[in-house]
């Protein structure tokens, strides 16, 4: 008897044992899985940092664009301009990044919440986007123009120089100067946006940037966006106008920017012209008087009407 007992307690030691060492198992292979899992899985995204990303791409890729020969080529030297007696003046704002931004300033002649944000070529802020500024604020009246100044005081004269100035350009620094002229203007103001190539791209990006306060967009042959999520932020209409001889953007990437458009549930029109690029700068030795007459007076109807 004492045999037995000797016996049974022996076993019972033995599979107490084995249900310990399988528990031990049992709980070692799920912490496996677990953790595996877990480095298995990406980290949270901070959603302000996917929008910052994205807000990037169409920026970095016109720099990119800008920064190689082929591109200058588009791009014949200004014919210098003397302009007499200019409506505007220079003027300091804060940027959203914490620096200064400058810009060329007309002041509505009465109080007036309706803002047009100019936008230079990649040449910079020069006496043409001045004169053409002066030129919107006359035909449109009771209207606050403000011509951002991207390059921070620089003004390039040849094709050379522009590449430089673009190649060593910061396009977060440029989101952040239009950023503070939409600050500036004001968190009730109406913002339009008109600008051309370099400056038609930054006009479409301050249609975006401006969110609810964005009511009319003018493009000039700028580098359209591509990103779907973008476009169907937009929340005014958009008017554009291309060369059909241009090759940035090509005909091709406006057709596939009013397609996008259009499948993001926006307005946009679009007028295409037998003409090059920069058709529309005076300055320009490939200027088309007919195409830019055309664009210009559409241009003025499309604010007028919004």
């Amino acid at each position: 008897m004492l045999f037995k007992r000797e016996h049974l307690s022996y076993q019972n030691q033995i599979l107490m044992k084995k249900l310990i060492y399988s528990t031990l198992i049992v709980i070692f292979v799920s912490a496996m899985i677990s953790w595996k899992w877990q480095i298995s899985q990406h980290p949270t995204v901070n959603k302000a940092e996917v929008i910052s990303c994205l807000n990037m791409e169409t920026q970095q890729a016109y720099k990119l664009e800008a920064s190689q020969p082929a591109f200058a080529q588009l791009h014949p030297s200004p014919v210098l301009v003397a302009p007499e007696n200019l409506l505007g003046k220079m003027i300091s704002f804060p940027s959203a990044d914490g620096q200064t931004a400058g810009g060329y300033f007309i002041p509505a002649k009465k109080p007036s919440k309706k803002w047009l944000i100019v936008i230079q070529e990649w040449w910079g802020l020069n006496d043409n986007v001045k004169m053409e500024s002066d030129k919107y604020f006359t035909d449109l009246g009771n209207v606050n123009v403000l011509a951002v100044d991207m390059y921070d005081g620089k003004v390039a004269a040849t094709p050379d120089s522009a590449m430089k100035l673009m190649r060593s350009a910061n396009m977060e620094h440029m989101t952040a100067l239009i950023q503070g002229a939409i600050k500036y203007a004001g968190s009730k103001a109406d913002i339009y946006s008109v600008g051309w190539c370099f400056g038609g791209m930054w006009s479409l990006q301050t249609a975006i940037l401006a969110g609810p306060q964005a009511k009319g967009t003018i493009m000039y042959y700028g580098r359209p966006e591509t990103n779907m999520e973008k476009l169907k932020s937009i929340q005014c209409d958009i008017i554009g106008f291309f060369g059909n001889l241009d090759q940035s953007p090509s005909p091709a990437m406006v057709n596939e920017f009013e397609k996008n458009m259009q499948a993001a549930g926006k307005n946009i029109t679009v007028n295409r012209y037998e003409a090059g690029h920069g058709f529309a700068n005076p300055s320009n030795p490939s200027f088309n008087a007919a195409a830019k007459e055309d664009a210009y007076t559409k241009a003025i109807a499309f604010l007028k009407s919004h």
